[in-house]
């Protein structure tokens, strides 16, 4: 009367649900690492021999902090912010932009690469170390812009 038979594709259903499951679970945790990645980069401290850009947040900086060490690499640009709040735009002349961002009293940005373009809302609310040597403050509540050039020395 009943025919009894197995069906086929029930073993083979079960594994492809199986197999679509992993997938979705490598792609949910793929997507959290790279979101963790991307919220975290700007939190991350500098390292001194980093040859990519990073910025760099400190409570203070103090002179004994910022003096240069042999050995140590001396940053294209360091802009420290001496005010509640700057403004502040970094670039790659024609590329990525490094930091666009305000910083708070005390924090510093630090770069690297070849050549910048700086704009700074307000450029007497902040410190600006070009090569090393420090650049003259802009006047009070001025927007100022400006590109720095590595020197080949450093």
């Amino acid at each position: 009367m009943g025919r009894h038979r197995s069906d086929p594709v029930g073993f083979a259903r079960l594994a492809l649900v199986g197999l679509a499951a992993l997938l979705l679970l490598a792609l949910v945790v793929i997507g959290a690492r790279a979101l963790l990645s991307a919220l975290g980069s700007e939190d991350v401290p500098e390292a001194a021999s980093s040859p990519t850009a990073s910025a760099s947040a400190t409570a203070t900086a103090s002179p004994a902090e910022t003096a240069r060490r042999p050995g140590d690499r001396v940053p294209t640009v360091r802009i420290v912010c001496q005010a509640d709040s700057c403004p502040v735009f970094v670039r790659v002349p024609g590329g990525d932009v490094l930091i666009d961002r305000d910083l708070s009293q005390g924090e510093q940005a630090s770069y690297f690469e070849p050549e910048l373009d700086v704009v700074l809302a307000d450029g007497s609310v902040v410190q600006v170390f070009e090569n090393g040597e420090l650049r003259a403050a802009g006047a009070p509540g001025e927007r100022e812009s400006f590109s720095v050039t590595r020197a080949r020395d450093r």
